[in-house]
């Protein structure tokens, strides 16, 4: 264990580091848009923090809980120069120029689900494996098939946002669908798919090496919780019904998971991990119950809650309320250096 770790110790420090880069560029970002230095609006600035921020802290969860072969290890240094080119594509106006860039970011994207996906469902456990047969870094246990399906959703969710981002910066509108909505799409599957299925994976992981075996209704949620951004986001092309109907169980089940976050938080051995995942549990539930009342109201026809005023408040606590400690407190818990 110890020559596996002093080999993979690099390789540990590079998704801090990319993140706290990503943070610095990201509150660049806020401060010129701030003095109208930049045309970048808040759900533009509230998208940024997934690839700056949120893409390579979840990426680096994803890989403690489930290791990965040197292919994951190549795509993961192309994270941040896929994050630049979506700077890029929120610098210039909505156009080919924009969209173009934008499309770099869903090759990297496309590049993370597909290896994944080829590495779970095709059963091909290491691609492009070292030598020893060894992930790049060792997890503290072999993870559940759930784990690793529910991981893997979520890297699909990243390759669905990717495609509604060129979608937005391209100036297209699939289906009709008007902005901003196209561009919250791909805010929607980065933060309430790919983000948090990564924390819902990692806290089913815990409760299982806690227990030996997860809740029956644990399971339910953490699948409600991986599943249902895909049937909220069709329910904005087949029906204000569906819409209305999967956004308010998807709340419930968010709401769920953040129960178990606050249970499994309080048992993490890491004071830091404990504080952030109780920050979490709390900041998640405040946001998924206006994001309920929010698709009731919509239903409704009601404007007592706006799209921006829902960018400026579920947007944030669902950003940095919940994803950011989320993922920062598992990640404190569970990596193998971290941790230590």
């Amino acid at each position: 264990m110890e020559m596996t770790l002093e080999r993979s110790g690099q390789h540990d420090l590079w998704a801090p580091l990319c993140a706290t880069a990503g943070a610095v560029v990201w509150a660049g970002m806020a401060v010129l848009a701030r003095m109208g230095m930049a045309r970048i609006g808040a759900i533009e600035l509230l998208f940024l923090f997934a690839p700056l921020v949120i893409v390579p802290l979840g990426m680096e969860l994803g890989w403690v809980l489930a290791g990965g072969g040197r292919m994951e290890a190549l795509v993961r240094r192309l994270q941040p120069l896929g994050a630049a080119m979506v700077v890029g594509a929120m610098w210039l106006p909505p156009g080919k120029r924009a969209g173009i860039l934008a499309l770099g970011w869903l090759v990297f994207c496309g590049l993370v689900a597909g290896g994944e996906v080829v590495r779970i469902f095709c059963g091909v456990k290491e691609l492009w494996g070292d030598s020893t047969g060894e992930s790049p870094v060792p997890t503290p246990a072999m993870p559940t098939r759930a784990v690793e399906i529910v991981i893997a959703v979520g890297r699909l969710d990243l390759m669905v946002g990717g495609a509604w981002l060129v979608a937005s910066r391209w100036g297209m509108r699939p289906m009709g669908i008007q902005e901003p909505i196209g561009l919250l799409t791909a805010v929607h599957f980065h933060f309430a798919g790919f983000a948090t299925a990564t924390i819902a994976a990692a806290t089913l992981a815990f409760a299982e090496r806690q227990r030996g075996k997860a809740r029956p209704w644990l399971r339910v949620v953490v699948g409600l919780v991986a599943g249902m951004p895909f049937v909220v986001a069709a329910g904005f092309v087949v029906s204000p019904g569906l819409k209305m109907g999967a956004a308010i169980l998807f709340s419930a089940s968010v709401a769920g998971l953040a129960i178990a976050v606050r249970a499994c938080g309080s048992q993490a051995d890491d004071g830091t991990a404990r504080v952030l995942l109780q920050v979490a549990a709390g900041a998640v539930f405040a946001g998924m119950v206006l994001a309920a009342s929010y698709a009731v109201a919509d239903y409704a026809g009601s404007e007592v809650l706006t799209i921006p005023q829902m960018a400026r408040t579920h947007g944030v606590l669902n950003a940095v309320g919940f994803c950011l400690p989320g993922l920062l407190g598992w990640l404190v818990e569970q990596h193998p250096v971290l941790s230590t």
